[in-house]
């Protein structure tokens, strides 16, 4: 909980400063397809913008599935606890519950996005009282004979698996890596944002920041106020590792009131069948983070759209003249993320290989662009937001940790896991993308034969002179002032 989020964070920050300098090149909603085809070379960037523009949007789509399906679980638990631990949730009631709160994300981002946008002043002051209460009111509350030592918050090690130890707490680097997620994120809202080659790149830089420092300071605090007996709080008939934890420092009562606010905030899902023996507190996601991620997934969604790159493309690329917004790009996002998670009837192997997609989906189309920018042999203009010679090292070092994670998070729970064991994220990963590629080579109809990278919808003589009239409404002071102005400018 405590080293191997420490040591994670290091390369979790390389990944987000590597996205935020690519942003700053070129903020647009289709963010990394549309960078895969801008750094490529002429002969690839067709299908490798093709393969990253479904990667991501598969990975956006899981990121929904697990963040709404993680909030019912927990509300689930909140049941659990409320009936002194009678009710236990069958999967078709979980399933239901998920369904609600994707739909209720979905009607919140059918609403005006000036709503959507200062909801998120709300769900930003809930999040950071949870984070209070998780920090300071846990420590306060927790009896002494369950409030641990140093030695052990610092020094304690429980390996509840059979792998080796050395290779448990490589395990434990898959906690921070679900929680600091969706890095491009904003990078797909770039076209609703006001200065986005400059306000886009800081927003990934300071949420990466923030998120990993609190993050460490939750994963602190539960260290101290957990007890010793790892054993009996992952195994808590409350059925969540966290919930029981807090359980025990605050009762019943207590415990249903924060928990009330988990719920509103984090999503605490079990991880893949790699990871949950070993983690206390598991994935966190903020509910808002599912409103947002379903305003993101759309945009995403609706760009790719834009470009022919989507089944039904014609019909979901479409704004909707009243709220202005991609009306139809939301609710597709929200029945694709529905029928993903149709995969919980087939077991939790199967619907934590679909969360798995997650890192995978993500990683893969991270690190296509991010090597292209050095690979593609095209002239790449910086943006305002650049490292100069440390951009290389940065990137290298981010590509380094994909690549090793992506791997990780396929390995099953234990050594010889048998066919019920298996870690199935491989075949599912596997065949979104071999399915990208059958479609993209498909004789006649697949995409190398009309898909042609992002679509140019705006000539050169349009925008000079769009150009030209806003230089005329500029004031000069403006026009002359500061590096932030002049992105305004741009």
């Amino acid at each position: 909980m405590v080293w191997g989020w420490t040591f994670s964070s290091f390369f979790l920050l390389t990944v987000g400063l590597a996205m935020a300098e690519c942003a700053s090149m070129a903020p647009t909603s289709g963010g990394l397809y549309y960078w895969t085809f801008t750094f490529s070379s002429p002969k690839w960037r067709c299908f490798l913008s093709w393969i990253v523009g479904y990667a991501n949007t598969i990975s956006n789509i899981a990121s929904i599935a697990s963040v709404d399906w993680g909030c019912a679980v927990q509300i689930m638990a909140a049941i659990s606890i409320g009936t002194d631990l009678t009710f236990q949730a069958t999967n078709a009631q979980t399933f239901g519950l998920f369904c609600a709160i994707l739909v209720s994300h979905g009607l919140i981002n059918s609403l005006n996005p000036r709503v959507v946008a200062n909801l998120q002043y709300f769900f930003v002051v809930i999040n950071l009282s949870l984070t209070a209460a998780i920090i300071i009111a846990l420590p306060a509350a927790t009896p002494k004979n369950l409030m641990n030592s140093a030695k052990f918050a610092f020094g304690g090690f429980v390996n509840m698996s059979t792998w080796p130890d050395a290779f448990a707490f490589i395990l434990s680097f898959l906690t921070p890596m679900w929680t600091m997620g969706t890095f491009d994120g904003p990078v797909h809202i770039s076209e609703e944002a006001t200065n986005a080659s400059v306000a886009v790149p800081y927003a990934i830089i300071w949420t990466t920041v923030s998120g990993l420092i609190l993050g460490w300071g939750m994963n602190i605090s539960l260290a101290f106020c957990m007890g010793t007996d790892v054993v009996s709080i992952v195994e808590s008939p409350v059925g969540h590792p966290l919930a029981a934890i807090l359980f025990n420092s605050f009762g019943r009562r207590g415990v249903l009131a924060v928990w009330s606010m988990v719920i509103f905030v984090l999503s605490v899902l079990e991880l893949p069948p790699a990871s949950s023996c070993f983690h206390l507190m598991d994935q966190s996601y903020r509910y808002s983070i599912g409103v947002a991620q379903v305003t993101v997934s759309s945009r995403q969604i609706f760009a790719f759209s834009r470009d022919g790159g989507l089944p039904l493309s014609r019909w979901v690329y479409h704004v909707n003249a009243k709220l202005r917004i991609p009306l139809r790009a939301v609710w597709f996002t929200v029945l694709l993320s529905i029928a993903l998670v149709t995969l919980s009837f087939a077991g939790p192997n199967a619907i934590n290989a679909v969360f798995a997609l997650v890192i995978t989906g993500q990683y893969t189309a991270y690190t296509v662009p991010f090597l292209a920018r050095y690979l593609g042999g095209q002239q790449i203009q910086e943006g305002p937001i650049s490292y100069g010679k440390m951009s290389l090292p940065i990137t290298i070092v981010a590509v380094t940790w994909m690549c090793v994670m992506s791997v990780i998070v396929m390995f099953p729970a234990n050594p010889a896991p048998g066919v019920s064991g298996m870690n199935y994220t491989v075949v599912v990963h596997g065949g979104v993308l071999g399915l990208a590629t059958l479609y993209y080579f498909f004789p006649k109809y697949g995409g190398r034969y009309w898909f042609r990278g992002p679509v140019v919808t705006v000539s050169s003589s349009e925008l000079e002179n769009v150009t030209s009239d806003l230089e005329k409404k500029v004031p000069e002071h403006v026009a002359e002032a500061t590096p932030a102005d002049e992105g305004l400018k741009d």
